[in-house]
């Protein structure tokens, strides 16, 4: 008698693919959030300006948001293992080059880069993950250990700034080789991917995706400075509107399209798309507020920032593996809606502290707007790719770690300019944190519309690509 698919033994390779994923996520998270920390010293080592110091920082954000899209459906094309192994040498070459750096520019022109290879990296690894779990079950549990990868990144991002910035603040560059290089060992031990070469490569969809992605992005960064009635503001959202036109139309009547029409109208799409926007809002709109406000009002140091935010990033690591459990007990959607309402309430908490309130308080307060996040963002990833066919899981989750990753950097150019506009860094803090809860809770509501994919008394294995297709077809249905 065979083996019934919940009593399945984990497919050989399985154990280093999720571990290589974990890895990479993890040095991408790390990378992320451990660069604010050092902005000062990097300042002082290449006499920079804010607006260097910013394109340190957001050539990274650019670049990752605007090659996403197009890194997900170059995943499925050219396979999981061979996408994830070729950014993540990008990813350490550039890190490198970062750490190397003689001047600003290259160091910009080094992050430019890092952004490319982080972006084939994250939804590579999923896709990694997709392959080595087919069975529903085991993979639920996969992705929770691999959203804690980036939940220990973020954990240690800001004190690991502050820490190796006492040494030099090149090494918070170089530490990220050694993590990347183990990481392509254990891919090593993995199976080759299959190709998917298709018919045809999406060009125009391809271009207009980087258009619209690259103009959004750089009109939210730059509004946060000049102003969203500055010229170079207008051209560049200008150049987003047409640039997705043109990706719309490119994949509605284009031959081989980077993501299917069925896909992108897919009610899961859509709402799993939301919620991740909504999410890195309110979590990265977040961090940045406060590291601002702790620096800048209450005059913490950038290593005591960073202790600051160490028990919301600790904590939120162990709420990740928890995921899988909580979807299997309660069922899919209950996760990411009750991830959701947690992050909501934490945002509405701290945005209604007093001015006078303790910087402990504060530090408490922060710990539901993790939690809420690490417990909806592994269970919405999950719930889609169960919805999706296996051929499609790079660009699903490329889709999605899109949306994620333009609502991290919106948040922070919009909560930007609302603190400015205020005048008083407090009430622009209370506006933003209370318009990040309203948007986690719209979506929270529509999550209630998730259908999660069928399930039976055993561990049901993954959908075959006619299942998978023919139930995104009937979520495009009125």
């Amino acid at each position: 008698m065979p083996k019934r698919s919940g009593a399945e033994a984990v497919p050989k390779g399985a154990g280093p693919a999720l571990a290589a994923a974990v890895l990479g996520f993890f040095v991408m998270t790390l990378d992320t959030l451990i660069v604010n920390v050092a902005l000062p010293e990097i300042g002082d080592a290449f006499a920079a300006g804010m607006t260097g110091l910013q394109w340190v920082v957001d050539g990274y954000t650019l670049m990752f948001a605007a090659l996403l899209l197009s890194a997900g459906s170059i995943t499925d094309r050219v396979g999981a293992r061979q996408a994830f192994g070729a950014g993540l040498v990008v990813f350490v070459a550039a890190s490198a080059a970062c750490g190397f750096a003689p001047n600003l520019a290259v160091l910009v022109l080094a992050r430019l880069v890092q952004g490319m290879g982080a972006a084939v990296i994250v939804p590579a690894s999923l896709a990694l993950i997709r392959e080595a779990y087919p069975d529903r079950t085991r993979r639920a549990r996969a992705i929770s250990v691999w959203a804690m990868g980036g939940s220990v990144g973020a954990a240690a991002g800001p004190v690991a700034g502050g820490v190796l910035s006492l040494v030099d603040w090149r090494m918070i560059f170089f530490v990220n080789v050694p993590v990347g290089l183990l990481a392509l060992f254990l891919l090593t031990r993995t199976r080759r991917s299959p190709r998917r070469p298709g018919t045809g490569f999406d060009w125009l969809g391809q271009l207009a995706a980087v258009a619209a992605m690259g103009g959004l992005t750089f009109a939210a960064i730059e509004a946060g400075v000049a102003g969203f009635g500055a010229p170079p503001v207008i051209v560049a959202f200008g150049v987003a509107v047409v640039g997705g036109a043109l990706f719309l139309a490119a994949q509605a009547r284009g031959k081989s399209p980077m993501v299917p029409m069925p896909l992108l109208r897919a009610r899961t799409m859509l709402i799993s798309s939301s919620v991740g926007f909504a999410l890195n809002i309110g979590f990265y709109g977040m961090v940045f507020l406060l590291s601002l406000y702790l620096q800048q009002t209450r005059g913490l140091s950038p290593l005591a920032t960073g202790m600051a935010f160490l028990p919301m990033t600790l904590l939120t690591a162990c709420v990740s593996p928890t995921t899988a459990w909580f979807a299997a007990r309660f069922g899919a959607r209950m996760p990411v809606i009750t991830g959701q309402l947690v992050m909501a309430f934490g945002l509405v908490i701290l945005a209604l502290a007093p001015a006078t309130a303790p910087t402990w308080l504060l530090v408490v307060l922060m710990i539901p707007v993790g939690a809420g996040g690490s417990l909806a963002v592994p269970a919405v990833t999950a719930l889609l790719l169960d919805r999706v066919p296996g051929e499609r899981a790079g660009t699903a989750s490329g889709v999605l770690n899109a949306s994620r990753q333009v609502g991290g950097a919106l948040a922070v150019a919009v909560f930007g300019a609302l603190v400015a506009q205020h005048g008083s860094f407090f009430h622009g803090l209370r506006t933003s944190l209370l318009s990040a809860a309203a948007l986690v809770l719209a979506t929270a509501a529509t999550s209630l519309l998730l259908r999660p994919a069928p399930t039976s008394a055993t561990a049901a294995p993954a959908p075959t690509t006619s299942a998978s297709a023919t139930a995104l077809e009937k979520e495009t249905q009125p």
